[in-house]
Formats: structure tokens, C-alpha cells, sequence
């Protein structure tokens, strides 16, 4: 009977080839995106679960009260995990890591003749022992354990030694902003998975970090690295983060700051905070793109009933005549779910050649390594989930064609229920639906990325060159500024402390005292220590008083704030304030308007300005617009010479800043595709519908013809229903993707208005698309013969 049933599906397949063929691209394409989003998905949800310890490996978090809000700092205090290891008994190891990446520096890494620069972290002893980033050579408890050692990966090992056999015990020389050390290769890990959040080259210890890096280490005053805990076994979470809550008090009396712990592994989906509240992160992206998979599935399946009781006159007499020579319903069922599930598998295969084919682009897009592992789990997903596609697709055609009256089909008089044209109506219905929520969100999506692009930030980002000081720049940094100037095109120069565009939270304090400051006025300043011209240099505008400058003497007393921090200190006549800094007596000279330092995610915080120029750690400089290839060369010849051995390695502030946007940009494109194939898929259903409708009403087009209908008017007949169908899924639709997008913009603290725009846009592209594919088969029909239509009476 299956072998009988296979044939006659294969005849039908090759029969109806029009029908297979759409059948086939729209079911293929579905699988093709499901697949892809299932791959992407799933790595999003594996990101830095691959350590051992992931179970009971936490981060600790700090929330602190500032202006009327709770914040949440990822940074904590310098003795705070030895502190906790020693006074928890929960926790069984502890490790702090401070990543210099965020600060925007890099390490200069110089082995005799070689040299090059690289990210890397300072981290605790316990560091490999806690973290599973796996170690080719050396042993995970004693790596890091002497001060002057460092862990190098395997790519670096090759690069600078040849192997990595030959790199431990070797010395090498590493260099950050002016400070150089001489360390030693005690250890070589493998290279580290892309779906770290951690990514480094080098570890160094903790103790370099302290005295080399960052001094003020040893002090509960001071906040920088991060400080990761492994738990012991079924710790109850919640009570060790009401133990915690008060833990630095007992070493700091007077500070704002309390504890909690979350899972070191959530950071990377769960990483935004509200008020001191986890509300979301990329895991929005999670849910939303597995939602999209679901719902392009769904609408492959509504194609493959619409296409399949289109066709159905053609396979009545077939019906007919199965049930009257004895065949039961049930096998008639059988049959058309095994039709359907030949054509999902059919399709499935057409989908894996698409995937393997595109993946290299789709890893492209996304910026991933995705690759089809197909274990034994995923072969049972895929061959279920397309089991379950079959099935479904199938089921309406297939309780459909067999639930006719064999005598009813014979005499040819056929009548559709009010319940079946409901049912068919209401799958357009929700195939238009999804389709104008994803066209809404496509646009949304990318006029915010285009915001955030193009947003005035304050200050001009365009044609500024950034790179870190080193060598003679860092001792001579006067003379390296004044000389940097004469070359041609160089518009203007300065250095400051930190990168201007920041990941993170930039270097702050709460150190700054002023006249009426009360005990509730806790603001935390960010502050950048700057050398004469910096905000000339960056174009920030001021709103009053004064930049630094050589001819008003020296500046070491004078501070400059932003707009937020004059309204979080409450100043009405701020010029000429006396302020005190850390102790320290000075005085405002001028208050710039406010400008981004971190992404629009984020609000503008208070900002302060020192003129300290021996602690600045970056140049930045200016380059005239139009003149970047001639000037960038002879800067570069210009460094070579006057900074032998090392290299010029420089980025343009604008590239920085667009790469705080790069998950928002990659989400975009993606929902460009996966929108647009899902408004392909939708439109060969309306196609279907079409098709249905035509032929459904061969006669009576026939009939009007003879009676002098126009194509027009036969046209207009059969578009009228169904551009009811589009305007009916467009009401539905547009309230969905309204309260959908406003939901996603609440992740930026600057965001696009949802305008009405954005609505008649999808309004018109919907209603133009549904033209095209209708009028296609309604004028087809208008065209047609009355005589060949009516033949059969």
C-alpha cells in the first residue's frame, strides 16, 4: 500500500509541476531560514557555557544610588575577591580580571627583532583554574602565579617563537602606556572559542596589574576589575546575595556601594539593567529571531493548503473514484500526509544545499563560526521538525479532499462550506499578519541604526585618529603634539587619559565636593584627564566659560563639567565655582554642552575635564576632510622616525564608535532577509488563493465573457476579496508590531519615534505586493478562452 501510495504521489509531483515547484521553494526556503536561525540561535545560547564551572561560576555586581536611580557596575574593588574567599565560606576560589580592552589600550609585546600589539587581561592566579580556557602547556594552578609571568595563546606562541613548544621559558618584553616589564612564558592556552565574551591573547597577573598598571589597587576606595566567584554546590543564590548585600561595609564605612552575585554565563544575553533591575539584552534578539523561524515555518505550511486545495479540482475525480471502489477515508488521509511529508523532506534536502552553500555568507552577516554539526540531536531535530512541518502543511489538504462525497464529486457538483472558505481566508490572514509585523520592525530597526549612526553626538568624530602613546611619544609627549601638528593636513592635536568612545562605564569618581552638596547629592563624575586643545581637537561646544589654554597660565586648578554634571550639582552661576576634587581646591573654567561617550543605549552622564596632561594615555588628532590618504602617510613615516621599533597603530574615532552599534547593524540586515523571504513566501500563498479562486470560478468568468464582461471587470472580481483579506490582516497586524517595536526601543535611552510614517510605508508596500501577485492571476483569467471554460457543460 505505501509503495502503491509513493507512486502515485511521485506522478502527481511530476504532473503538476507548477504546483511542485512552488511547493518546493516555499517549503525549501522556510526550512532554509528556520535552519539558519536555529544554528544562530543556538550559539547565541552557548555563549560562555562551555567552561566546567559554568553552573556555579558567578560575576559580582555593585549597585550603587545616583541621582535618584539605582545603577548596576560590573567594576569592583581592588582587594574585594580575596576578601571574599577568605570570609565566604560559600565560596570555594575566587579571581579578579580587568580587561584592558575596555579602556581602549592595547599591549606592545616586543621579542628581539618582533613586534607586535595585542589585546589582553590582568587576572588572578586562580584565573585557569576557574575559567576553562584550555592550557597547551603549563599547569592551571601556577601559570600565574609569579608576578612577571605571562600565559600566551597558541596563535601568538607561532607569531613570535615559531611553536608552541618553543615559547615557555622564553622572555619577552611587554609595554602599556609608557610602562614597560620584562616577563617570562610560563604557560600556552588553546585558542579561545568565538563565543567567549572574554577574547585576549595574553594574561598577565594580578599582582603586575596592581603595582604597574593600576596603583590605587590595593584600596577599598578604588573600583576597576571585575571579580568572578566559584561557588560551592547547591549554594541557595538567594541568600548568599543577602549575605553579600552589606559585605564591603565592614571595609569601607562610608561607601554607597552593595553586592549581588548573577550567573557569570547570563552577562552575555542578560546584561541590561534598569533601575538596578535585569531587563533583557541580546536575549531580545533570541526570542524575536526564534519567533521569526516559528512564523516563516507557519506560513510554509499555510502555502503548501492554500496551493494544495487550490489544485483541488484535480484530484476530486481521483478521490471520487478511490472512494467508490471501497477506499476508506483514513487511507485517504494517509495518503495526502505522506504526499505532504515526501514534499517537506524533498524540500528539507534543497534546504541543507542552501545552508551549506550560504553559510560562509551567513557567517559574514552575523560575524560568527557557525558551522552543521550533525550529532545524532540535531539530525533528530531537523528530521522532526520537518516530520512535524509535513504533518501540518498537510493536514487541512488531507482532511480536506478525503471528507468529499464520492457521488457529490462524480455528478460534479461540489459546494465549499462556509467553515472551509473561513479556514483558508483566515491562513491568509495570519500570513499577512506576520508579514506586516516583520516589515514594520525591518523599518524600525533600521531607521534607529540610522539614527544612531548619524545622531549628533555633541562632539565631531569624523576624520579623528586615535593610538595609544609608547616609547619616546610617552616621554616627550609636548614636543611629539607640537611636532605631530606641522604635518600637512593635520588639523589639530591633544592626548587624553581614555578613549573618548567608551564599551563601558568610563573612569569615575565620586570624589568631587561642592558648596551645598548635601548627603543625598551623590552623583558619580566620569572624569577624562586632557591636555591643552582636546576639545578643539574633538569639536565640543561650549556653553560658557572657557577651554584650557597656555594663555591663561596653568590650568592644573581649573576644571571643566558638562551640562549633566552642572545639573546634577544644582550650580546656577557655575563659572568661577570653587570646587574640590579628591581633596583638592579648584575652580570651574568653562561648561561644555553634553555629548555621547557611551552608546545611545545609555543616558548622558556627568562628566568632568582635568588638565593633567602628565596622565594622559592617547593622541588624538584631526585630520583635514579629503586629505586622510596623503596625511595618514606621512604621519605614519613621521612616527617611524621619531618612534623607532614601533608601529603606528591607529583607528579613526568614527569606526569605534560604530562598533559600540554592530549587533544592532547585524540584526538589521538579518531582518532584511528573513523579512523579505517571509513576504516571498507570503506572497506565493496569496498566489495559491488566487489560483483557488480562478479556478473555483472557471464557469462563471466563462459566463460573464460571453455576456460581455472586460478582463477589467473580472480582474476587480477576483481581487476585491482578497485585497479585503490584506486590509483586514493590516488592521490586525499593525497593533502587534506597534507594541513589539516599542518594547524592542526600550533597550535605548535615545530611539526613533514609532511615527505613522512608519505604517503607511508597510501599508502601501503590502498593498503594492498584493497587486502584483494577484493581478497576475486575475488578468490571466480575464484572458482565457469562455469557450474552453465552458466545454465541459
Amino acid at each position: 500500500m505505501i509503495r502503491h501510495n509513493f507512486i502515485i504521489i511521485m506522478r502527481n509531483l511530476l504532473k503538476y509541476k507548477g504546483s511542485f515547484i512552488i511547493n518546493l521553494i516555499g517549503l525549501s526556503t522556510g526550512l532554509t531560514c528556520a535552519l539558519f536561525i536555529y544554528l544562530w540561535v543556538t550559539d547565541e545560547k552557548r555563549f560562555d557555557k562551555f567552561h566546567e564551572n559554568d553552573k556555579n561560576l558567578y560575576q559580582v555586581m555593585e549597585l550603587s544610588s545616583e541621582n535618584n536611580e539605582i545603577i548596576v557596575h560590573e567594576s569592583t574593588q581592588g582587594p574585594l575577591a580575596e576578601a571574599m574567599k577568605k570570609e565566604l565560606p560559600e565560596v570555594e576560589a575566587s579571581v579578579q580580571v580587568f580587561s584592558i580592552e575596555k579602556s581602549g589600550f592595547h599591549f606592545n609585546l616586543r621579542v628581539a627583532d618582533k613586534s607586535v600589539k595585542t589585546l589582553g587581561v590582568f587576572a588572578g592566579k586562580d584565573f585557569f583554574n576557574i575559567f576553562s580556557f584550555p592550557l597547551l602547556i603549563g599547569n592551571k594552578k601556577l601559570v600565574l602565579e609569579e608576578k612577571t609571568a605571562i600565559v600566551i595563546s597558541e596563535n601568538l606562541a607561532n607569531t613570535l617563537f615559531g611553536s608552541v613548544n618553543a615559547a615557555v621559558g622564553k622572555t619577552m618584553e611587554y609595554e602599556i602606556v609608557g610602562k614597560k616589564m620584562e616577563v617570562q612564558v610560563t604557560g600556552v592556552f588553546k585558542t579561545l572559542p568565538s563565543n567567549s565574551s572574554l577574547q585576549f591573547d595574553v594574561a598577565l597577573t594580578q599582582a603586575s596589574f596592581v603595582t604597574d598598571f593600576w596603583t590605587g589597587g590595593t584600596e577599598w576606595t578604588n573600583q576597576s576589575p571585575n571579580t568572578y566567584l566559584l561557588l560551592k554546590p547547591q549554594t541557595d543564590i538567594s541568600k548568599f546575595n543577602a549575605k553579600i548585600k552589606n559585605f564591603i561595609h565592614q571595609f569601607n564605612k562610608g561607601t554607597q556601594y552593595s553586592l549581588f552575585v548573577r550567573p557569570y554565563s547570563s552577562a552575555y544575553l542578560y546584561g541590561h539593567y534598569e533601575n538596578g533591575k535585569q531587563s533583557g539584552g541580546r536575549s531580545i534578539y533570541v526570542s524575536l529571531f526564534s519567533f521569526v523561524a516559528f512564523f516563516i515555518l507557519i506560513i510554509a505550511c499555510i502555502n503548501f493548503m492554500n496551493l494544495s486545495t487550490a489544485k483541488a479540482s484535480r484530484r476530486l475525480k481521483e478521490v471520487g473514484i478511490k472512494k467508490a471502489v471501497g477506499s476508506s477515508r483514513r487511507a485517504l488521509v494517509f495518503q495526502f500526509l505522506m504526499e505532504a511529508v515526501i514534499m517537506t523532506f524533498l524540500s528539507l534536502c534543497v534546504a541543507c544545499i542552501f545552508v551549506i552553500l550560504l553559510l560562509p555568507a551567513f557567517n559574514q552577516i552575523t560575524g560568527k563560526l557557525l558551522a552543521i554539526n550533525f550529532s545524532l540531536n540535531f539530525v533528530l531535530l531537523v528530521l522532526s521538525t520537518t516530520l512535524l512541518t509535513g504533518l501540518l502543511s498537510g493536514s487541512y489538504p488531507a482532511f480536506y479532499l478525503s471528507g468529499f462525497n464520492p457521488i457529490a464529486i462524480l455528478k460534479g457538483k461540489i459546494n465549499n462550506s462556509i467553515g472551509e472558505l473561513l479556514a483558508r481566508k483566515g491562513l491568509v490572514v495570519l500570513q499577512f499578519v506576520i508579514s506586516t509585523i516583520l516589515i514594520v520592525s525591518v523599518i524600525v530597526i533600521y531607521r534607529q541604526v540610522h539614527f544612531m549612526q548619524s545622531k549628533n553626538l555633541g562632539y565631531n568624530k569624523d576624520n579623528v585618529i586615535v593610538f595609544d602613546m609608547e616609547g619616546s611619544v610617552m616621554q616627550n609627549t609636548d614636543i611629539f603634539i607640537q611636532e605631530l601638528k606641522q604635518i600637512p593636513g593635520i588639523v589639530n592635536a591633544s592626548s587624553i587619559d581614555q578613549s573618548i568612545v567608551q564599551s563601558g562605564v568610563p573612569s569615575s569618581t565620586y570624589g568631587i565636593e561642592w558648596e551645598g552638596k548635601t548627603d543625598k547629592d551623590l552623583v558619580n563624575f566620569a572624569i577624562f584627564q586632557v591636555d591643552y586643545n582636546l576639545i578643539e581637537t574633538l569639536g565640543l561646544q561650549l556653553k560658557e566659560g572657557r577651554a584650557f589654554s597656555k594663555q591663561f597660565g596653568s590650568d592644573s586648578t581649573q576644571l571643566i563639567f558638562n551640562e549633566a554634571a552642572i545639573k546634577a550639582m544644582g550650580l546656577k552661576e557655575p563659572i568661577g565655582e570653587k570646587i574640590s576634587i579628591w581633596g583638592i581646591d579648584m575652580q570651574i573654567a568653562g561648561v561644555v554642552k553634553d555629548f555621547h561617550v557611551n552608546s545611545l543605549h545609555e543616558t548622558i552622564v556627568p562628566m568632568v575635564f582635568r588638565y593633567a596632561p602628565n596622565s594622559t594615555k592617547m593622541i588624538m588628532a584631526k585630520i583635514a576632510n579629503g586629505k586622510e590618504l596623503e596625511t595618514i602617510a606621512a604621519l605614519q613615516n613621521f612616527y617611524k622616525k621619531y618612534n623607532p621599533g614601533y608601529l603606528l597603530d591607529f583607528k579613526f574615532l568614527d569606526a569605534n564608535y560604530q562598533s559600540q552599534y554592530i549587533s544592532e547593524q547585524r540584526i538589521s540586515l538579518l531582518s532584511k532577509y528573513f523579512a523579505g523571504l517571509a513576504i516571498l513566501i507570503s506572497c506565493l500563498g496569496l498566489f495559491g488563493l488566487a489560483a483557488f479562486n480562478a479556478e473555483a470560478r472557471t464557469k462563471e468568468i466563462g459566463i460573464r465573457k460571453v455576456l460581455g464582461a472586460s478582463v477589467s471587470s473580472v480582474a476587480y472580481l477576483l481581487s476585491k476579496d482578497l485585497f479585503k483579506l490584506v486590509i483586514i490582516a493590516e488592521l490586525i497586524g499593525f497593533p502587534l508590531a506597534w507594541w513589539a517595536m516599542l518594547t524592542w526601543l526600550k533597550n535605548f535611552a535615545y530611539k526613533v519615534d514609532l511615527s505613522l510614517l512608519v505604517f503607511e510605508l508597510t501599508f502601501f508596500a503590502v498593498v503594492l505586493v498584493t497587486i502584483i501577485v494577484v493581478s497576475f492571476q486575475a488578468i490571466k483569467a480575464g484572458l482565457a478562452n469562455p469557450v474552453k471554460s465552458l466545454r465541459t457543460e
